[in-house]
């Protein structure tokens, strides 16, 4: 376990499912953690689990205005910043049985939502030549095409094209962008998808669950803690040769 101590890192979504993983990774490793979110219950539920100090300040990251109010909240409690993890989006259909085309929605939240994490992560930057890391929780199907889900699939992969531009953007503030790009893991977004596609199938739960898995080669899902891992990995000494990359942890569901 790498030691972040005298570290301040952010984490958007921070209050479920991998941004909680990820939030009390990086706090057992010592880092003071910034925890961004849209439900304060659940966010502070996360700080009593922490290991060390945490300062929760919640915010819409598609609320611009907002979100950059919460990062000005955590610079003075926690101090200049280290590390930011963009996790934070929503998922599901844009074109739903019935109501509205979200896909305003889900591309604000997903792409607009992790340029604005960036951005207000750069300007709270700490000093000095060591390395920073922004990394961005996108999914693997920024790798493929998925029918029913455009506009996730879209900004997703336009997160990848984010994090290429801005890697090349911020390289001489030492900062360090990349990208994880998980297959299924094991979360409440995942088990009301897999949910959302037995209905349409007229399979139950369980047994989406088991033909989904069945279309991967390792026949398993990720566990939040899996990602956990990686951006602990790319935060610590060996990640320091990654930027404008995209790690894909997905048990072979794209291979590149």
């Amino acid at each position: 376990m790498q030691d972040l101590s005298g570290r301040v890192a952010v984490v958007t979504g921070a209050g479920s499912g991998i941004g909680r993983a990820i939030a009390l990774r990086l706090s057992e490793c010592g880092a003071r953690v910034g925890l961004i979110g849209r439900t304060t219950e659940t966010l502070l539920s996360v700080a009593g689990e922490a290991k060390g100090k945490t300062c929760v300040a919640p915010a819409d990251v598609a609320d611009r205005s907002a979100l950059d109010a919460a990062f000005t909240t955590l610079r003075a409690q926690l101090g200049p910043m280290h590390a930011v993890v963009a996790n934070a989006g929503i998922g599901g259909p844009n074109l739903p049985d019935a109501g509205e085309d979200r896909w305003h929605e889900i591309v604000r939240t997903n792409l607009d939502g992790a340029y604005f994490t960036l951005r207000a992560f750069e300007r709270h930057l700490a000093a000095g030549d060591e390395p920073k890391h922004a990394i961005v929780i996108s999914s693997c199907v920024a790798r493929f095409g998925v029918p029913g889900i455009s506009a996730y699939s879209a900004a997703k992969a336009g997160q990848l094209g984010l994090v290429r531009s801005l890697a090349a953007e911020l390289a001489p503030k030492e900062v360090r962008v990349n990208a994880i790009c998980p297959g299924w893991v094991e979360t409440s977004m995942a088990e009301e998808r897999m949910t959302e596609l037995g209905s349409t199938a007229a399979r139950s739960y369980a047994e989406m669950r088991q033909q989904l898995l069945g279309e991967v080669p390792l026949q398993r899902i990720s566990e939040p803690e899996e990602i956990a891992g990686l951006v602990e990995f790319l935060i610590s000494p060996a990640g320091v040769g990654f930027t404008g990359q995209a790690l894909d942890p997905n048990n072979g569901a794209w291979m590149g």
